[in-house]
C-alpha cells in the first residue's frame, strides 16, 4: 500500500495543455503492449488524460485509444483494458459482451452501488471493521424520496437534529449531484428538491481527508470542509445555505499550518483495511472515500461519501500511480 499526504504542484497553460493532448492522441504512437480503450466525458478526458500522463504511459508501453460510442464496442479494439465512467443499459450490455480477457475498470453493475447515497453508506455499515486503529462510523441519515413538504415531520420522527447536511440522493457526475446544503432549521428543508439525503452534521474542525484508491494504492490529502457549528450558531441562524464547491482541489489544507491534532492523517493500517474491505464488497478498483474525524476525538472517524472514478488528475503523483496500476492489470492477466 502507498500512503502519502504530500501535495505536489505543477502548472500547465490550459491552451498549451489542450494542444499537447490533441497531439498526443493524433500522432502515431510507438508500439504498445497495453492498449487501453477509454469512454469518458469530455470534461473527465481533459482532467484525466493530461500530456504528462500520456507521455509517461507511452514510455511504459501503454496506449490510450478513444472508444467511439457511435460504433459497436465489439467492433473496436482489441483492448487489454477498458476504462470508463458511463452508465445506461445499452452500455452495460456492450461491456458484458466483451471478451473475458479484456479487463473492465470497473463493471457497470458494481458502479451502481455508488450512484445512490443511501446504498453507498449502507455498504460501510455492513463492514463491521475492527477498532484496533480507530472506530469508523457513518452519519445517521434520512432519505426523502419525494414530497419535501413532509420533511420537517420526517426529520422529527427520525430523531435527527439540526444542523443537517443535505445532498442529492442520486450521484450522476453532474454538478447538481454534488451540490451540498447545510440546513439550520426543519421548516426550511421543505424548500429543497427531492429526492435527497439528510445527514447529521458532525463537527470535524473544518478538515476532511480525501482518500484516493487506485487498485491497491492509496493516496490521502487534506481538504478544507464545512466549518464547525456552535450551539450559538444553531440558536441564531435559520434557513438553508448552499456550498457548491466543498473539499475541491482548490481547498487543499496540506500546506496550511494546522493544529497537529487536526492535521494528523488517519492511521495507514486503518485506511488499508477500509480500502481493502470496500474493494471486496463493492468490486471496484477506482474510488475515493471522504473521511472526517469528529472534533475533540483522536480516533473516531466518519465516512461521509464514496465516489467512483474521482478527479485523479488533481491527485498528487497520479501519473505514476495510475500507469503502475494499468501495468499491473495487464501483468495479472498474463499470469492468469
Amino acid at each position: 500500500m502507498k500512503l502519502n499526504g504530500t501535495i505536489l504542484y505543477s502548472c500547465v497553460d490550459d491552451e498549451k495543455e489542450e494542444e499537447e493532448t490533441a497531439e498526443s492522441e493524433t500522432s502515431p504512437p510507438p508500439p504498445a503492449s497495453i492498449v487501453v480503450g477509454y469512454a469518458l466525458t469530455s470534461k473527465k478526458k481533459k482532467s484525466f488524460l493530461k500530456p504528462k500522463f500520456i507521455r509517461l504511459a507511452r514510455n511504459k508501453g501503454i496506449q490510450f485509444v478513444p472508444i467511439d460510442l457511435r460504433r459497436a464496442l465489439s467492433e473496436q479494439g482489441p483492448f487489454n483494458v477498458v476504462l470508463h465512467k458511463l452508465e445506461g443499459k445499452d452500455w452495460s450490455q456492450a461491456i458484458e459482451r466483451l471478451h473475458p480477457e479484456v479487463t473492465v475498470v470497473d463493471p457497470p453493475s458494481a458502479i451502481q452501488h455508488l450512484r445512490n447515497r443511501q446504498s453507498m453508506l449502507e455498504v460501510v455499515v455492513d463492514l463491521k471493521l475492527p477498532e484496533s486503529y480507530g472506530k469508523v462510523c457513518t452519519p445517521r441519515q434520512l432519505v426523502i424520496p419525494k414530497n419535501p413538504t413532509s420533511v420537517p415531520d420526517e426529520v422529527v420522527k427520525a430523531g435527527l437534529t439540526v444542523p443537517l447536511v443535505v445532498k442529492p440522493l442520486v450521484v450522476d457526475g453532474s454538478v447538481k449531484s454534488h451540490a451540498l446544503f447545510l440546513a439550520y432549521d426543519h421548516i426550511s428543508l421543505s424548500e429543497l428538491e427531492a429526492p435527497m439525503v439528510l445527514q447529521e452534521f458532525i463537527n470535524h474542525s473544518g478538515v476532511l481527508f480525501k482518500v484516493f484508491i487506485v487498485g491497491e494504492s492509496i493516496k490521502v490529502v487534506r481538504r478544507f470542509s464545512l466549518p464547525d457549528v456552535t450551539e450559538r450558531d444553531i440558536s441564531r441562524i435559520s434557513g438553508v445555505f448552499g456550498f457548491p464547491r466543498v473539499s475541491g482541489a482548490d481547498s487543499s489544507a496540506d500546506d496550511v499550518d494546522l493544529d497537529p491534532a487536526v492535521a494528523e492523517l488517519p492511521p495507514q493500517p486503518l485506511l488499508e483495511i477500509i480500502a481493502r474491505e470496500l474493494h471486496h464488497r463493492l468490486g471496484l478498483r477506482l474510488f475515493n472515500i471522504d473521511i472526517i474525524r469528529q472534533k475533540g476525538t483522536k480516533d473516531l472517524y466518519y465516512i461521509i461519501d464514496i465516489n467512483y472514478f474521482p478527479g485523479y488528475g488533481k491527485m498528487p503523483e497520479y501519473e505514476h500511480i495510475f500507469t503502475d496500476f494499468l501495468v499491473s492489470l495487464a501483468q495479472s492477466k498474463c499470469i492468469e
